[in-house]
């Protein structure tokens, strides 16, 4: 009889299930950027805060046109007309300036004549490339709601609307743990049958793009004592992430030292393909993931587990992976599990056509490099033609 292992599904909506979002904090507008609204963020001005004009031109009474009207006065952003317009004026504006009061319309410069101190323009209707005061947002009203991570045009509308700081999820901290006696760092010297540490590298990358404070713990050897000390010291972090040891052979340690530390398993292993030996378990609100020792391997079940996990901590509303629709732009033959394969994505008219690379093998990570997608081929015994439906995550 074959094994019986959990989908992807339902070991995400484990994860996610032991998931406590942590506590929010205050931060400064100019350090808030890919952090998590923990609550509401609200206006404190009229957004414009004034009526303004949309164009360079001339702010005029609608009923006076074509004119000729007497230009009287000028106003340019950050120093609006001194008067107010009244009939047979014009006054000059520019555009983002207060249109002055008695004024309903701005007609464009290209749309002016101008002679001897006056202007006849093109008839224009009242509120014509004029802003109106709150047309994009009213004082109180919700700029960005709660679970929204925070980029670059949120940060702009949060500027614009007077906001100088606002509550965010705190950033987890996370330790990450490689194990292996194989494994150097990148620039050591090497020894027969030793490899660089690549996992490390990627998991610390991974890690920053989703929001985490890294800490590093020193390389762990393939032994008992050591790998327990590492993983003791690791559970103090919000989350404690673990690579190599959580297979089944005679060096994989890791499982065996955090059982001993009391940490509860809740599950190992994963209908996947790469990444099936996929350890979860918790400590009181320390999150564990044990991850497998092939770098690509690692990089997969972090993007499926450990991103949405951390997602979550900080509170995002949706932080299951974004898997996107596209097409297959080869046949691609399917297997007992689902798998994730690195693919090169390609836009054919309205399709998003996913090539999958040449050498899918977990210990690839040079041939990942060339990838910018993972495409979700669901388990099976037969082949995907070209042009079958499938779904896939940016890398």
């Amino acid at each position: 009889m074959g094994e019986t292992l959990l989908s992807i599904g339902e070991a995400l909506a484990l994860v996610l299930g032991r998931v406590q979002p942590l506590p929010a904090e205050d931060v400064p507008l100019a350090q808030a950027a890919g952090r998590v609204l923990a609550e509401d963020a609200r206006a404190t001005v009229d957004l414009p805060p004034f009526p303004a004009s949309a164009m360079d031109g001339y702010a005029v009474r609608s009923a006076d046109l074509p004119g000729p009207l007497t230009i009287v006065d000028r106003s340019a952003a950050g120093r609006p007309a001194s008067r107010t317009l009244t009939g047979g004026e014009a006054i000059e504006i520019s555009t983002g300036a207060v249109v002055p009061d008695g004024a309903d319309t701005v007609v464009p410069i290209e749309h002016i004549r101008e002679s001897d101190g006056t202007v006849e323009g093109d008839p224009t209707a009242a509120g014509q490339n004029v802003r109106p005061r709150g047309g994009d947002l009213m004082e109180g009203a919700t700029v960005i709601t709660a679970g929204t991570r925070l980029g670059a045009a949120h940060i702009g509308a949060l500027a614009a609307a007077g906001i100088a700081s606002v509550r965010c999820g705190r950033a987890p901290r996370v330790a990450v743990a490689v194990t292996g006696t194989e494994l150097r760092a990148p620039g050591d010297p090497l020894a027969r049958g030793e490899i660089y540490d690549a996992n490390g590298s990627i998991l610390e990358t991974q890690l920053r793009s989703a929001g985490a404070v890294v800490e590093r713990l020193p390389p762990t050897e393939d032994d008992a004592a050591a790998t327990r000390a590492t993983i003791e010291r690791g559970l103090y972090a919000d989350v404690l992430l673990t690579t190599g040891g959580v297979s089944v052979g005679v060096h994989d340690l890791v499982r065996a030292a955090e059982a001993e530390l009391g940490v509860e398993e809740i599950f190992w292993r994963v209908s996947m393909r790469p990444g099936k030996p996929i350890a979860f378990g918790v400590r009181g609100a320390t999150l564990v993931f044990g991850l497998p020792g092939n770098p690509v391997s690692t990089l997969v079940a972090f993007e499926l587990f450990v991103r949405p996990a951390l997602l979550a901590l900080q509170g995002v509303a949706a932080p299951a992976p974004p898997f996107l629709p596209g097409v297959l732009g080869r046949p691609t033959r399917q297997v007992e599990r689902d798998s994730l394969l690195r693919a090169r994505l390609r836009v054919d008219g309205d399709a998003v056509v996913l090539d999958p690379l040449v050498g899918q093998e977990s210990h690839m990570i040079a041939q990942t490099a060339t990838a910018d997608t993972l495409v979700l081929i669901p388990s099976g015994s037969g082949e995907l033609p070209a042009g079958s439906a499938v779904r896939y995550l940016t890398l």
